[in-house]
């Protein structure tokens, strides 16, 4: 292949149309590109009408995936000038639709690393090959056993990692060239996938236990091996392996886990945000959360941790904490509980009517929360009783209805409005238009771990951290609550998606800071504000 096509082919040196006639000579290029040279705002120009000519949302993500897969910089510029608009097509919800036909649409690997689970011996091969010689930086890898919402998806969740990729670029501007989507197969129990002729993926039962946790000791190493200055996140494993992959290394290598930590940090700081509101104390809140898997306690934990770092002992910050699931509120006797649910239940003996206490409405009865999340993907699981109920034991109730995508949610961010006279303080894990209630403008935050997960890993990145630790979490969530003006009639308790890339950078500081202060940032780095400055990457030829 000559020395021009290679270019052209290879999405973090093309520039498709912007090469000038003196670079078409230089790299090979003459007679492959039509005479015209345009600018970077020219191309955008024109993707961006060819953009809105498109009917549906999927369309519109199969063209921007068209363009990042020939063109990072043009992508990437293109998503900064239009991120709020761009962010649920090329992330949460659309891409759910787009994992859902990876198999009917598959065309390009978009510079993933695929591992297999039966071939342990090859990770570090196959991570070298994926890079190609690039300094990879950060990995997002996910084995899609738990994608929020649509469950297990198999080798077709590599969708998330991509994506997932893509917001830590246009959000905190870390470089395209140095991140690497990971997708490990370990077959799935999706019996619609194993079934699918056109699946892709290890055509078996998921493989569990051992020889599972096994792989992934040999991915962890080889990684570390082959990118040691790397980031390294874990997205969409399930309940039970989130947490023990998290619990084993978080405190042995640079890692995150967005579904536990990241879930928390965004509820954190929506928690913080609506108490700037209310003029509340966090330590007089009563936490109910309703959806007891990887988020929810990823949640609690966050909130408890809070809590305990702010003076209070940790068997009263326990008290204030009631989970619910499936079965109803746990207690310590419920059966199947997980090693994260056990540190949070109840005991029975605390209520007179322990035996009714099998559904979400009893609960809140018995409990009255001021803080109601929830996690669950029961749609509509926040009914006009329930938010009632609620209301009449709290002036300003603290609500997140955070399941996405829409049809999972559970409940509108307008409903709990109107049932609680315009005294709800809402976040949601969708996008929600503005809302115009008896004379007043609500802004509904989005508690999209989009908000916070691109700053936190850029500024650990930055600072060149050792580990990632629940200080630097903590700091990261005070620094995105901060941001709301909470004087403002009907101001939302999260900042808006729209300034993403201003608050992301200041996340990133925060968090650099954080690692500085405590002694874990790498040697000479002793500026955090510098340090964010000099990694910046920006789109532009």
């Amino acid at each position: 292949m000559r020395k021009g096509m290679q270019i052209l082919n290879d999405p973090f040196k093309n520039k498709g149309t912007a090469f000038t006639m003196a670079e078409r000579k230089e790299y090979g290029l003459l007679g492959l590109l039509p005479s015209c040279v345009r600018t970077i705002e020219e191309q955008a120009s024109e993707t961006y009408a060819l953009y809105e000519s498109k009917d549906s949302r999927i369309e519109k993500r199969h063209l921007l995936m068209e363009i990042f897969n020939n063109n990072r910089t043009l992508f990437f510029y293109l998503m900064k000038h239009h991120i709020t608009e761009f962010m649920p097509i090329v992330y949460d919800p659309v891409i759910a639709e787009s994992i859902e036909k990876y198999n009917e649409r598959y065309i390009k690997p978009q510079d993933a690393a695929y591992l297999s689970i039966k071939h342990p011996e090859l990770i570090k091969e196959e991570l070298a090959d994926a890079a190609d010689g690039r300094d990879i930086r950060l990995i997002v890898v996910t084995d899609a056993e738990g994608i929020l919402g649509i469950g297990d998806w198999g080798v077709n969740g590599v969708d998330i990692a991509v994506g997932k990729l893509m917001v830590y670029t246009a959000a905190a501007g870390i470089n395209p060239s140095q991140v690497l989507p990971v997708s490990i197969d370990a077959g799935t129990n999706n019996e619609k996938l194993l079934n699918d002729p056109n699946y892709l993926g290890n055509k078996m039962h998921r493989v569990e236990g051992d020889e599972y946790f096994s792989f992934i000791d040999h991915f962890v190493d080889a990684v570390e091996e082959t990118f040691p200055k790397s980031l390294l996140h874990f997205e969409d494993f399930g309940r039970g392996t989130a947490a023990r992959i998290l619990d084993k290394y978080q405190d042995k290598i640079l890692t995150f886990n967005d579904d536990i930590q990241g879930t928390g940090i965004i509820a954190l700081a929506g928690v913080l945000g609506a108490l700037n509101i209310s003029k509340e104390k966090l330590a007089d809140q009563t936490f109910l959360t309703f959806g007891a898997g990887t988020a929810g306690m990823g949640i609690a934990k966050m909130l408890f941790d809070e809590l305990v770092r702010q003076g209070m002992a940790p068997e009263e910050a326990k008290k204030h904490f009631y989970l619910v699931d499936k079965q109803g509120l746990l207690f310590d006797d419920t059966e199947g509980l997980t090693p994260k649910q056990q540190p949070f239940t109840r005991q029975r003996d605390e209520f007179a009517n322990a035996a009714e206490l099998t559904n979400l409405l009893s609960v809140v009865k018995a409990v009255h929360p001021t803080v109601m999340i929830g996690t669950s993907t029961q749609p509509g699981a926040f009914t006009k009783k329930v938010v009632t109920e609620m209301a009449a034991h709290t002036a300003r109730p603290i609500i997140f209805p955070l399941s996405n995508p829409t049809k999972l949610a559970e409940a509108k961010a307008a409903d709990l409005l109107e049932w609680t006279d315009g005294k709800a303080l809402v976040a949601t894990g969708i996008p929600v238009d503005d809302i115009d209630y008896h004379g007043t403008t609500y802004q509904i935050g989005q508690a999209n771990n989009a908000l916070i997960y691109p700053g936190v890993g850029f500024g650990a990145l930055a600072a060149q951290a050792k580990v990632l630790n629940d200080d630097m979490l903590a700091a990261a969530a005070h620094a995105l609550s901060g941001i709301v003006d909470p004087n403002k009639s009907g101001a939302a308790v999260l900042p808006p998606v729209s300034k993403l890339a201003e608050f992301s950078k200041r996340v990133a500081e925060t968090v650099a800071q954080s690692a500085i202060d405590q002694h874990l940032a790498g040697a000479g780095i002793t500026d955090a504000k510098q340090a964010v400055e000099q990694n910046l990457w920006v789109p532009r030829y």
